[in-house]
């Protein structure tokens, strides 16, 4: 099967195997989209080798839960190991033995097919359009925030970074009622994020007397993102993390230990809101695509993904 593979660089295979896990289901992959995790992979974060990418809308060709074959799919990417309490509580994002699709231990969804639980699958409603459902899976993760931080109306929410992520976090946020502060550094984007319901945006240079915020997210992929979220956040606030990457982050630790604020590290969400997130509110996403690409043409996609001011780029896997 055709598929986008790294090791110590990123290359198309035309011909890479396929043999899917003993019990899992298989899936025909039809959209897929870059993700900054996987710009960092290939950076050498996570250390992980092979088929890339954990993005995906497909279609299940076969499963043991014969319900689901021929059905329009999207995937948790965590497989858990099923025996230990976070498994048997229904929660494998944190089993420690655990695989995730495209990054540790389990090939991902930039390919022809790709192979998961049947109960990692979870389906898609038809007024979901692919277009769309490709995004179930960031969507998820920025609406778990909800989940790990009680957001009033009217506090006053910061988030670093105006990308793929940040946007949806707008979107994810805005229907809590909190004032949302977007801080970017591209116009284009910080407009975006006004139209999706930002309060206020403010370019990166001229976050000067921003302060005294009850919670910042970090979602600017950068090292840097980190020490000017804490910068804005008030005493006995929150710091929500983001972004993943590679470099390495320094950060003086004495303000988050004078000012007793809490840090939370936030990555996968539930897929469950995220559908119905799409189906009551029907977010328009397409200022959120900047670019479609053909599998082969899958170097040249990171290439592009890679480069300043670009949005999602997303595989016709399917063709």
């Amino acid at each position: 099967m055709k598929a986008l593979r790294y090791s110590t660089q990123l290359q198309f295979v035309p011909d890479a195997p396929f043999e899917p896990r003993d019990g899992e289901a298989v899936v025909r992959v039809q959209l897929a989209g870059i993700c900054n995790t996987d710009l960092e992979i290939t950076k050498g974060y996570a250390g992980f080798r092979g088929t890339l990418g954990h993005e995906f809308v497909g279609t299940v060709v076969s499963s043991p839960n014969r319900e689901l074959i021929g059905r329009r799919v999207a995937g948790e990417i965590n497989a858990g190991c099923g025996r230990c309490e976070l498994c048997l509580k229904s929660d494998p994002r944190h089993c420690r033995n655990r695989s995730v699709l495209g990054i540790k231990d389990r090939d991902g969804a930039f390919a022809e097919f790709l192979s998961l639980p049947s109960a990692n699958l979870v389906p898609v409603p038809d007024e979901i359009e692919d277009h769309r459902a490709v995004f179930i899976e960031p969507l998820a993760a920025a609406l778990n925030i909800r989940e790990q931080v009680d957001l009033l109306p009217g506090m006053r929410v910061g988030i670093v970074g105006d990308g793929k992520l940040a946007q949806l976090i707008v979107l994810a946020l805005a229907p809590s009622g909190c004032d949302l502060i977007v801080i970017g550094k591209h116009r284009d984007r910080l407009s975006l994020a006004e139209r999706g319901g930002a309060a206020e945006v403010r370019l990166f240079a001229e976050r000067e007397g921003i302060r005294d915020l009850d919670v910042v997210i970090e979602a600017s992929g950068s090292p840097n993102g980190l020490s000017a979220a804490i910068e804005m956040t008030r005493p006995k606030g929150t710091v929500v993390l983001k972004s993943t990457h590679h470099a390495p982050t320094s950060l003086a630790m004495s303000r988050l230990v004078v000012d007793e604020m809490t840090i939370i590290g936030s990555r996968c969400g539930r897929f469950e809101p995220a559908i119905k997130f799409l189906e009551s509110r029907r977010p328009d996403l397409s200022p959120l695509v900047s670019c479609r690409f053909e599998l082969d043409e899958g170097v040249e996609a990171f290439k592009r993904a890679a480069e300043p001011g670009v949005m999602k780029v997303l595989f016709d896997v399917a063709g």
